[in-house]
């Protein structure tokens, strides 16, 4: 297992995440790749435990690195349905710890609605927000580009994106090659290894 003194919830939360989400078999991806192994984040971000480990390491990530590269956040969200739960557990965990300026969460969907407003995005998102666009896996990273295009068209700046898993398959720098620094919490030879 890998070292994580900075934090027991990350490690709780790697611990989780290999028992509850973590499976080997054969697999479709959503890429259309075939896989021996499958992530299903959601089983750990949808489960009580779960949600408030991914808050925690979420809102540290996101305090740490938006210090790193000296930017102000307002909030967090992503493409639905795998960001949802990371969005409002985050923006929770923020509200909690009494930060200043809470995050805010937001909700991209796949499509602007064709009704209302018409809005692809809801939640707490406005034009003008500095944002962290997240994300439970990336592979290739087309899901969450089309985050990114989606909050980019709304008028919101992506300073980075974040998620709790990189597989490792190209993903990440087809991402920072579009022009965004990307952070992950884990990865998948971590979520391999048999230590």
């Amino acid at each position: 297992m890998p070292d994580f003194p900075q934090s027991d919830a990350l490690k709780d939360l790697f611990l989780l995440l290999r028992e509850k989400s973590f499976f080997t078999g054969e697999f479709t991806l959503a890429s259309g790749q075939k896989s021996t192994y499958y992530i299903d984040c959601r089983l750990t971000t949808l489960d009580p435990k779960g949600a408030c480990l991914v808050g925690a390491a979420i809102r540290n990530t996101v305090i740490e690195k938006s210090n790193e590269l000296d930017v102000t956040i307002s909030g967090i969200g992503g493409l639905t349905l795998g960001a949802d739960p990371i969005a409002l557990a985050s923006a929770m965990a923020s509200y909690q710890a009494n930060d200043p300026s809470p995050l805010k969460p937001f909700v991209v969907r796949k499509e602007p609605k064709d009704h209302g407003k018409g809005k692809q995005i809801e939640g707490g998102f406005k034009e003008g927000d500095t944002v962290v666009a997240i994300d439970d896996v990336i592979t290739t990273g087309g899901s969450t580009l089309n985050a990114i295009e989606a909050i980019e068209r709304s008028g919101g700046h992506v300073a980075f994106v974040l998620v709790l898993v990189d597989r490792q398959e190209g993903g990440k720098e087809i991402i920072e090659n579009a022009g965004y620094k990307v952070f992950s919490l884990f990865t998948r030879d971590q979520l391999l290894s048999k230590e």
